[in-house]
């Protein structure tokens, strides 16, 4: 009943937010679309001013995100944090505004974010000490988080290599090199972004959508014209008056106490013929297809095995059983009681822990219902990776309430 409650709820929605029109042949001629909240698409027109948002610091060795401005980066004043919910909040967001801007449409070279005077002892050991974790920043820039490129070589079906773009969510904070041939490793820090906007453009109305956000990060020991100019300073490392641009060959920005750092950024647009609607294919391109499916069929052949496993001791021991009733030889040692018939009486009578069992049982059924609303909801868009969080929140709510209802009908049962 409650399954069929839910669909029929389902159903209501989507007849209410989709109202078909029909003439008076009782023909559909079109239908009214609607978008999700947080996940409608921003035109842009050339030359409007677009501000990218900064996320957490994570790290696959430690598991442990950061606030993004725990770090010594350029700060904007104020702090203006942005509005989440309950999955971005359980998944450790913190989206907060940045000084990195751009215009829509305009490429920009060497613009200069901020410097650092001097490292202090405190800042230089929070640097080294993300690097050596593994640290990745990420950004946001119109709901895309930002990613590095990945050229990925994959074989077809006729055993052709191939070439794949994939996607590497964030940039890492910085690297370890050793200056010297077998030398001691240092820090090196990424003080240089090379963003890379790929973007749709309509050709009626000239608008743009954005469907891509890329980044290659630089580590660069900027130089500069003395003496510093805090509204537009002067890079002799990244001027494109003179030519001179941000290379991978240049003087790296080691970390170490007292050392000056230049926050600088490039940004580049280019025209793809992704539309917005495929934009999150990317990121979603699974790399390694074979993993994944070992993975599965080894779950399922576990599975398999442990049910056969508990299914032929249950076939012995009721085989055990009914081959010593089929033996009995007088009608007294036919009324006794053994084996199986020791359950019959058991069977409808009220168990001593009843609570106990209605927890159980109300517990499995609560997350097989949640896991397949979801899936639904899943399935019909409403949880689609552009909506953060959304998917974290709709399972904490739904295993809340379903767990509620059906522990209330199973203790009414017993």
């Amino acid at each position: 009943k409650d399954m069929k409650m839910i669909s029929m709820m389902i159903l209501a929605l989507l007849l209410l937010f989709a109202t078909p029109f029909s003439n008076e042949f009782g023909v559909v001629v079109g239908v009214h679309g609607f978008y999700l909240p947080g996940v409608a698409p921003q035109d842009y027109a050339q030359d409007d001013i677009v501000f990218m948002k900064v996320n957490k610091l994570t790290s696959t060795k430690t598991q442990l995100p950061y606030d993004y401005y725990t770090m010594p980066y350029c700060k904007p004043n104020p702090i203006v944090y942005s509005a989440e919910n309950l999955g971005e909040v359980l998944r450790g967001d913190r989206i907060e505004n940045s000084l990195y801007s751009l215009e829509m449409r305009n490429d920009m070279q060497c613009s200069v974010v901020c410097k650092i005077d001097s490292l202090s002892e405190q800042q230089t050991k929070d640097f080294e000490t993300k690097i050596e974790e593994e640290y990745r920043v990420n950004m946001i820039l119109d709901n895309l988080p930002v990613a590095m490129v990945k050229i990925r070589a994959t074989e077809d079906g006729e055993g052709e290599t191939v070439e794949r773009k994939t996607y590497e969510r964030g940039y890492p904070v910085g690297f370890k090199a050793s200056v010297e041939e077998g030398g001691e490793e240092k820090s090196f820090l990424h003080n240089h972004l090379r963003f890379t906007i790929l973007y749709h453009k309509d050709q009626e109305t000239d608008l743009s959508r954005i469907v891509g956000f890329e980044v290659e990060p630089f580590s660069v020991k900027h130089e500069f014209e003395e003496p510093w100019d805090d509204v537009s300073p002067t890079l002799t490392t990244c001027n494109p008056g003179r030519m001179q641009y941000v290379t991978h060959g240049l003087a790296p920005q080691i970390v170490e106490e007292g050392s000056e750092v230049i926050f600088s950024y490039d940004v580049l647009y280019k025209q793809s013929d992704i539309r917005w609607a495929s934009r999150w294919d990317t990121y979603l391109l699974m790399v390694d297809d074979q993993i994944h499916w070992f993975s599965i069929i080894n779950s399922m052949m576990i599975v398999l095995f442990l049910s056969g496993m508990v299914a032929l001791i249950m076939l012995r021991t009721l085989h055990r059983d009914i081959s010593r009733y089929n033996q009995l030889e007088t009608s007294e040692e036919a009324q006794e009681e053994s084996g199986w018939k020791l359950v019959h009486g058991d069977v409808f009578r009220t168990p001593e822990a009843s609570g106990l069992l209605a927890v159980h049982v109300g517990t499995g059924v609560q997350i097989l219902a949640c896991t397949f609303v979801t899936l639904a909801f899943a399935i019909l868009g409403f949880l689609s990776p552009a909506n953060r969080g959304g998917l974290g929140t709709a399972m904490v709510l739904l295993f809340t309430f379903m767990g509620f209802f059906e522990r209330v009908r199973v203790w009414g049962v017993l």
